[in-house]
């Protein structure tokens, strides 16, 4: 990717970041027959698009701020999103526990209203449970006062693994994309953006790229580049985090998912299987200063244990905790002084020197996104017209019939290059801990398909190690650095190294009682 750089200095759209945004983009400036360079600082999907609660849903609580636009449109993308990519999006059942007579009526409603605005792109029908049929979908439940509950149907889904085959499928298309490539400089031309100045951060190397056109996709660090491009520019971020804590299955171990209608933020609380384990969250916490590895709060922790253990007749303890992430959402600047209630709606926007900036939206609604930034994009650069064609592309992996219970299934179709891997050396069939499902071979295959470059890289994006159990992840790490190591031809020294350096960022992952 790099020597393409080199080879070709005149692109028709730079992109600069690799998130969920930014690599729609490529996906769709790309198979429009767009000339495509996209640029990410650190790695793909390190933000972010890699801490989501994993959901891949049209939003209840803004169908309760009658938002329903909004939720019309992501129940949409919801539909298109299983159909592009099922082998990474599944259809996920959940449960609305009711404690008192009101909730089953207003809930049942609300999600009957859900169901008719998905059409025929819904996942199944809202039904109305008794107190004994909510317990059979979630028998780990409170029992005291339960009256009943409401089943109703979203999706769920692997989000760095989605990244990396947006990333796939944009290459596969002719757009060049590059990790740990950061942008130093907005180069321009009578006031007007014409290219950017971009440092290889792995070798400290610099060259200069010239684009008609330049999108500024960088999330929780966009107002940074607007600054680059005009320092008295305004900020249009608002940083709110969340947080998630993950503990083992026995906390909700069957297949239905709980959400929480209502916490004390007005926010609501999942509890989602995944991978095997619990995934509990999120917070809604409004934050000042951006950061590429965000940490959470021990308040926050206690907000999500607190809260969940109302609904639970096992509650979830500080050392049941196996890992703890935060992640920053950057939403649209408003007067709103709730970031819990402000819209999720995305917003693009274009300066005086023409670069144009996405802020806002979700996972779930990325590719209406990136088709809102080319339609921009299209019409103000004068490439004519070029339709989108990404409501039914094939995602890089997409495979039919996929059984979610097996360790390698959200590789689709390149299960069988992994399975070839360990049939020419059966030693990478081996796990790199008995606590972690992930064998070696899957690190082999990300460091040569996947531009796996670190062992943060490995075990926080490419496998998801770092989320599911931080401490066995730093017991990984030396293995998984002797991999990597062996396949880009470095030394004892940058072993070393990158285990230090990746274990400074997993202690932020574990629970208190362990930092």
């Amino acid at each position: 990717m790099i020597s393409r750089i080199q080879a070709e200095k005149k692109w028709d759209i730079c992109i600069i970041g690799g998130g969920a945004t930014g690599l729609g983009i490529a996906v769709d400036a790309a198979t429009r027959g767009l000339k495509t360079l996209l640029v990410e600082k650190y790695d793909f999907a390190k933000g972010t698009s890699s801490r989501s609660t994993k959901l891949v849903h049209g939003g209840v609580r803004y169908l309760r701020q009658g938002n329903f636009p909004l939720v019309k449109e992501a129940l949409k993308e919801r539909g298109l999103l299983l159909q592009n990519a099922p082998h990474l999006v599944k259809k996920q059942s959940f449960v609305i526990p009711n404690y008192t007579w009101w909730e089953t009526p207003f809930y049942g409603v609300g999600l009957k209203a859900y169901d008719w605005l998905a059409g025929d792109l819904g996942f199944g029908n809202t039904q109305i449970l008794s107190s004994e049929e909510t317990l059979r979908c979630a028998p780990t439940l409170q029992t005291d006062g339960l009256q009943g509950g409401v089943l109703y149907y979203d999706g769920q889904f692997d989000d760095s693994r989605l990244a990396i085959h947006l990333a796939i499928t944009a290459a596969e298309h002719g757009a060049v994309l590059v990790n740990y490539m950061s942008v130093e400089q907005l180069l321009k031309v009578n006031g007007k953006i014409c290219g950017v100045a971009i440092a290889n951060t792995l070798e400290g190397n610099t060259l200069e790229v010239q684009a008609k056109t330049v999108i500024n996709a960088t999330g929780v660090f966009a107002d940074s580049i607007l600054k680059m491009d005009n320092a008295d520019a305004k900020s249009i971020v608002t940083l709110s985090q969340g947080i998630h804590v993950v503990v083992d299955k026995e906390f909700l171990p069957s297949a239905t998912a709980i959400m929480i209608p209502h916490t004390d933020d007005n926010r609501v609380l999942f509890a989602v299987p995944w991978h095997n384990k619990t995934i509990i969250g999120t917070t809604d916490t409004l934050i000042e200063t951006v950061s590429s590895e965000p940490v959470a709060l021990n308040d926050e922790v206690d907000f999500v244990m607190h809260h969940i253990g109302k609904y639970l007749t096992k509650k979830p303890l500080q050392n049941d905790i196996r890992s703890v992430f935060a992640g920053l959402r950057p939403l649209v600047k408003d007067d709103t002084e709730s970031t819990a209630a402000m819209s999720r709606e995305h917003h693009v926007a274009i300066s005086d020197s023409n670069l144009i900036s996405i802020v806002g939206g979700k996972w779930t609604t990325y590719r209406k996104m990136a088709e809102d930034v080319l339609h921009l994009v299209m019409k103000h650069a004068g490439f004519g017209e070029k339709p989108c064609s990404t409501e039914h592309l094939k995602i890089h992996g997409w495979k039919i019939e996929v059984d979610f219970n097996t360790p390698l299934y959200y590789y689709g179709y390149d299960e069988d290059a992994i399975h070839a891997i360990i049939k020419n050396d059966p030693e990478m069939g081996r796990k790199i801990h008995p606590s972690l499902p992930f064998v070696k071979a899957e690190f082999v295959w990300a460091v040569r398909n996947e531009m796996c470059m670190t062992v943060e890289d490995a075990l926080s994006r490419r496998t998801r190690a770092l989320l599911l159990d931080a401490q066995s992840a730093i017991e990984s790490a030396p293995i998984v650095a002797k991999i990597i190591a062996a396949e880009l031809n470095k030394n004892e020294q940058w072993i070393q190294s990158q285990v230090k350096e990746f274990t400074a960022v997993a202690k932020h992952y574990l629970p208190k009682k362990a930092v």
